[in-house]
């Protein structure tokens, strides 16, 4: 536990045993999303599921949670949407 501004925090490993961060557990790109044609037109969805992975972005661009969006899509596994922003965190930030 740590403090924020005066708060007492836990660190995200203890609130969530799946906390995928830095040097957290990696999925393979066809465990993440998926691309068929048959299967909402090509989009890019979680696999398994029919949820459009521009969800996960559109749900925090307008200043939900993860924990939102995981309630509001059920279907979507924390462990995948934690690998999505991980993978793209590395995307933008390799060298």
């Amino acid at each position: 536990m740590g403090t924020w501004r005066g708060r007492q925090v836990e660190s995200a490993e203890a609130r969530d045993p799946c906390f995928c961060g830095l040097g957290g557990i990696a999925m393979k790109a066809e465990d993440l999303l998926e691309r068929n044609p048959e299967k909402m037109g090509g989009v890019a969805v979680f696999t398994g599921t029919r949820v459009p992975v521009e969800f996960l972005f559109q749900f925090l661009e307008d200043d939900q949670t993860l924990e939102t969006f995981l309630d509001q899509f059920p279907s979507v596994s924390r462990a995948q949407a934690r690998s999505v922003l991980d993978a793209s965190r590395e995307l933008l930030l390799s060298s």
